[in-house]
């Protein structure tokens, strides 16, 4: 059973490297959390890397630009692999084809720039759905939307027999007091019509193959047993984590803050219930990163 910890610090000795979500730990859309830009810049200052492994489906330049603007201190961490480029680097090898419907925001098109690493990447092109050789989901259209907006070109492509390629694999996020849509209920909604939704974040190993890649870049041949993995979304950071064999660490004052009963820190028997329902068990939980 997950052991409840007060802070980071508590056992931070015991790894090396951090793979941290961002969204629900480090900021909430708007701005970024004073305790835990504190607590990053702590442990780095012991001599831990931080990688910041975000299903974010922008290149992480935009990523970068984005935590600025939020407040992130920029010493709080080291590199940052995003489920953006992860899936980039699929749709530049030709995952779903050349001539793509693309179902996102205008913010969010720099998606389609071209991967350094890929030598010659494919010439893309955003066609009518009626023309697509593949989907890509970077998020719904506007904020408040829901799946049920893209439904009459998810049905046409699933009759076309479409790939889609999701960019964001979690299902929903907060945004400061709001929850909103992601791109990964859209993927979700489009396998449920019997389509097929190809996936690159967390809990997918392609954006862990990223996040080892940055991470042995800055210090190689740290193991898994000296990474530990944080983040806010039980079926997307844990089950993720628990799939690479990495230990974990549970932000219950997140997604699942009205599940667990979080206030400062998560009540023991909601927390039990909620790991049991799910299926997966943490190696430790804490309320917040701190």
């Amino acid at each position: 059973m997950t052991q409840i910890v007060n802070a980071l610090s508590d056992i931070s000795a015991q790894y090396d490297a951090l793979f941290v979500d961002l969204w629900g730990c480090v900021h909430n859309g708007v701005r970024a959390f004073d305790a835990a830009n504190k607590a990053l810049i702590e442990y780095r200052a012991g001599g831990g890397i931080v990688v910041l492994v975000t299903n974010s489906p922008r290149p992480r330049a935009q990523v970068e630009q984005q935590l600025a603007d939020f407040g992130v201190a920029r010493d709080a961490w080291d590199s940052i692999a995003s489920s953006g480029d992860s899936a980039r680097s699929a749709l530049f090898l030709g995952a779903v084809g050349q001539k793509i419907y693309f179902i996102g925001t205008d913010a969010e098109l720099p998606f389609f720039e071209p991967l350094k690493l890929i030598d010659d990447p494919i010439q893309t092109e955003h066609v009518p759905i009626e023309e697509a050789e593949g989907i890509v989901c970077t998020g719904l259209p506007t904020a408040d939307g829901t799946p049920d907006d893209v439904r009459a070109p998810l049905l046409y492509a699933k009759q076309k027999g479409l790939k889609l390629l999701c960019a964001n694999p979690d299902i929903i996020v907060d945004r400061g007091d709001k929850r909103e849509w992601c791109a990964g209920a859209v993927a979700q909604a489009y396998t449920e019509m019997g389509g097929t939704s190809l996936y690159f974040g967390k809990p997918h190993a392609p954006i862990y193959d990223l996040a080892r890649r940055r991470l042995s870049a800055i210090r190689p041949n740290i193991p898994d047993d000296r990474i530990l993995a944080i983040g806010d979304g039980i079926t997307t950071d844990i089950q993720g984590a628990i799939g690479e064999g990495i230990d974990s660490l549970f932000i219950t004052g997140g997604l699942a803050a009205k599940e667990t009963a979080t206030v400062t820190q998560p009540d023991p028997e909601k927390l039990s219930q909620y790991v049991l329902e799910k299926q997966l068990d943490p190696t430790f939980s804490t309320g917040f990163l701190r």
